[in-house]
């Protein structure tokens, strides 16, 4: 698992040049959340975008995939290639739109439910992990400062 140590001899450590800057934080951040993560869903045969597939589907049912694509930031393809893979598995459903033929709606079934269930108390974990070196009131104003930055910059 990577995790920056600023004990590291010699040239491997960047300095606080480096370590300072907000791309650095947040490449190293969000590569050892990967890594958390992976680790985490790896028994329940899942990844962390087919994780938060599940979770998108359980929030917006019924949804076509390209409202889903379009919510998470994904192109079309990568969006029908996890949904195939979640369809293959048994955790979706996909059938025609009712009024449009053309869309298809996908859904959550009962075991997708269930995994999606599992999978979040998973990357639960794996979330306190990552934030374990920080008091209960620093990781939630972390998480409320990063979801303004990126989900609500306006206000």
């Amino acid at each position: 698992m990577l995790r920056y140590d600023p004990d590291m001899a010699g040239d491997q450590d960047p300095g606080p040049e480096v370590t300072g800057r907000l791309g650095y934080l947040f490449k190293h951040a969000g590569m050892l959340m990967a890594d958390l993560n992976a680790e985490a869903l790896a028994p329940l045969g899942i990844t962390a975008r087919e994780h938060a597939v599940l979770l998108l589907l359980a929030g917006h049912e019924p949804s076509s995939q390209q409202q889903a694509a379009s919510r998470l930031g994904l192109d079309r393809t990568t969006m029908v290639a996890i949904i195939d893979t979640l369809e293959d598995r048994g955790l979706v459903s996909r059938h025609p739109h009712a009024e449009d033929r053309r869309r298809n709606v996908v859904e959550l079934t009962a075991t997708g439910k269930d995994t999606m269930r599992r999978a979040t108390k998973a990357s639960d974990a794996a979330e306190r992990k990552l934030l374990a070196p920080l008091s209960r009131d620093d990781a939630q104003r972390l998480r409320a400062a990063l979801r303004r930055v990126v989900v609500d910059p306006a206000s």
